[in-house]
């Protein structure tokens, strides 16, 4: 049986990883957004994208860090990681302000329940970016 947990950890380590530091992550960011949007009455997108940065920057340093260990702190590997991040970021950040955007402002939707909505699909979508293209290992 250790074995068996031991083998299904060193298998699913970076997926379960990511769920950790994704829901705080996400936490980071809808905490910030509601903070913005209904504590400070500041509009619905310039709140989601003070949101969005908070989340990035939480995102960057534990996926680099912890979940795609990605150990170079060697300044070029850091900056190309960094670049593809962000731009990878900036798709689904520019996604989830769609989403927002036509969920709030035009459908006048409820700002929370859209904006966890919005999240799923991008908690998914920076997983394969980040997977795939971001932190990708040499060998995969």
């Amino acid at each position: 049986m250790k074995k068996l947990i031991n083998n299904l950890w060193i298998k699913y380590k970076g997926l379960f990883l990511y769920g950790v530091f994704g829901v705080i992550t996400t936490l980071v960011n809808i905490f910030t957004y509601i903070v913005c949007y209904e504590k400070l009455e500041i509009p619905n997108i310039p709140s989601n994208v003070i949101a969005w940065i908070a989340g990035v920057a939480v995102a960057f340093i534990t996926n680099k860090l912890w979940v795609f260990e990605s150990g170079s702190m060697e300044p070029g590997v850091v900056w190309a990681e960094l670049v593809k991040f962000v731009s990878c970021r900036l798709v689904t950040g520019g996604i989830d302000m769609v989403i927002m955007f036509a969920g709030v402002d035009v459908l006048k939707g409820p700002a929370k329940i859209i904006k966890v909505s919005s999240n799923i699909l991008v908690i998914i979508l920076n997983y394969v970016f980040s997977k795939l293209i971001i932190f990708k290992k040499k060998n995969n």
